[in-house]
């Protein structure tokens, strides 16, 4: 899928489930933030839309490359005039970049912090009820609200090089800090729409999963959300900003901003001036130039939000003491060419050739069904699976923690393989995403309903609860609690009928176990 290729390529989206009864006090779909009030469209019986709604002020002209600021909400008084704003037209989305996959990149715009908001009609403040933040595209029913946050990808979110720490210069991680302020923003608005903010849940999926682990270790100043679910952790390797220097150096040559005998400083004024349409150029020649999700645009080791690697921090504790679910597909890998020192050298630079000798020993041909099985597991948990284990006794230690194998194979796929995001295909009722945030919709069979309604029900019972059993369907198991003591997860999968749940309960098997412990130990060569 397009979204893979990169770690912050999509938008992020807040989901709010909101059960209390409503209130008739006010029209259904007008909401009142203080500030202004915003009237949305009735998208679904009982449930508004509400679209476009500014969370940061506008990062152009000087503020490119730049942290995001508070929304000014006095200036959006002003703008308003005291009158109801529309909010029932989609904003552009952030500008794109490509995947490397053919595609060209820039479609969008650079005025794009903005909020889509999906809330029960009448939703009141003081109804307190649970919010679910979703990173990465999609929605799950009509009884489910969902807020969608763009934030700044590619270049244009994270441009890095260490000069951009001197805050009169630019900034870095522009893009991680616009989710910050995106969330911070829930925490002071959601109350209008109905929710909690102390009730917070971060969602997401491959590179929303790795946006949910960088959440967890990230120095964020406040506490932003109280529970997590991470599907399928993208483990792209964190480089500091002088391992970027190259990529930066290429891209501001490309856009006419000079050369690496010039300065920063200089260069990155530059850039400021310089179209949208010259940067997307620029950052699209850089994807086919620095090839490899190491050399992409995206979040760096700054020091400040990130002093550690991601894995080094969990493993030390340095970790959100939240409710955890986590876990990952049946069959999922990033890498295809088959050769495994090749694929793992590829993702992780950083692996050295002793590094990589030390992976065939554990991973042995032995150990596997066919060479094919071999490859996708010795790269397939390096670079997503073993997140599961990873977070799951972090967040064991320290609170409860819930993890799960994901083994239903797309049905239209023609496959029996369950990659991934072969969920996606579940919880997104039929969604197929492709390039530059497009999407398919395929009919979903009665038996793919049903098990799609179970998947979401455990989801929302963790939402609402901080347990997936509380409201989960009654013919669903029951999810055990992954502990130290006792490794236990739930494989989720169809069943034989629409009334019958095929999802059971397995203990994590001893082998991955080992493998994985393997794999957190060697964090700091592969930057993760």
């Amino acid at each position: 899928m397009a979204w893979i290729a990169s770690l912050m390529r999509l938008s992020l989206l807040v989901s709010i489930t909101l059960v209390a009864a409503l209130s008739e006090a006010r029209p259904p779909n007008v909401v009142d933030l203080g500030y202004a009030r915003y009237e949305g469209n009735i998208s679904y019986p009982n449930t508004v839309a509400y679209l476009g709604i500014p969370y940061a002020e506008p990062p152009v002209g000087d503020r490119r490359f730049r942290a995001p600021l508070q929304l000014d909400t006095a200036r959006v008084a002003r703008e308003s005039g005291g009158k109801v704003v529309a909010a029932n037209v989609y904003p552009d989305f952030c500008v794109q970049g490509s995947t490397g996959a053919g595609e060209a990149g820039g479609a969008g715009s650079e005025d794009c912090l903005k909020v889509n908001i999906y809330a029960p009609a009448g939703a009141k403040e003081g109804d307190q009820l649970p919010v679910l933040v979703y990173i990465h595209g999609g929605g799950y029913s009509p009884n489910v609200v969902i807020v969608s946050v763009y934030y700044r990808l590619d270049s244009f979110g994270f441009l890095s090089v260490p000069e951009l720490a001197d805050s009169t210069v630019g900034d870095l991680n522009a893009g991680f800090q616009d989710q910050i302020q995106a969330l911070k923003w829930v925490q002071q608005h959601i109350g209008a729409f109905g929710g909690d903010p102390g009730q917070v849940t971060i969602n997401g999926e491959s590179a929303g999963g790795s946006s949910v682990e960088l959440h967890l270790v990230a120095h964020e100043g406040q506490k932003l959300f109280s529970q997590a679910i991470a599907q399928s952790v993208y483990r792209t390797p964190l480089p500091t900003p002088e391992q970027q220097r190259p990529l930066f150096d290429f891209y501001a040559a490309q856009a006419g901003c000079g050369s690496s005998s010039e300065s920063v400083e200089s260069r990155v004024a530059c850039l400021r001036k310089a179209s949208v349409s010259a940067l997307a150029r620029a950052q699209d020649a850089a994807m086919y130039n620095f090839t490899g999700a190491y050399n992409a645009f995206h979040p760096v080791l700054d020091g400040k939000l990130f002093t550690a690697l991601p894995t080094e921090s969990i493993l030390s504790g340095n970790f959100a003491d939240v409710p955890v679910v986590v876990g990952s597909t049946s069959n999922e890998t990033l890498s295809f060419n088959g050769n495994i020192t090749s694929a793992l050298k590829t993702f992780f630079p950083g692996l050295t050739s002793e590094d990589l000798a030390e992976y065939l020993e554990h991973y042995p041909e032995s150990e596997f069904d066919s060479a094919a099985q071999r490859f996708m597991v010795a790269t397939g948990e390096s670079e997503l699976i073993c997140a599961r284990a990873i977070i799951g006794q972090a967040a064991a230690r320290k609170s409860k923690a819930y993890t799960y194998r994901y083994n239903q194979a797309v049905p239209t796929s023609g496959s029996d393989v369950v990659g991934h995001a072969s969920e996606n295909w579940m919880m997104f009722r039929g969604t197929s995403t492709g390039f530059n945030g497009t999407t398919t919709f395929q009919p979903q069979r009665p038996i793919d309903k049903a098990f799609a309604s179970e998947l979401i029900a455990y989801w929302l019972s963790f939402v609402r609860s901080g347990n997936p059993n509380t409201h989960k369907l009654a013919r669903s198991p029951v999810w055990p609690e992954y502990t130290l003591q006792r490794k236990s997860r739930i494989v989720l999968q169809e069943g034989a009928s629409t009334d019958v749940s095929g999802s059971e309960a397995e203990v994590e098997p001893q082998a991955e176990s080992s493998r994985c412990a393997f794999v957190a130990s060697k964090a700091a060569h592969e930057q993760d």
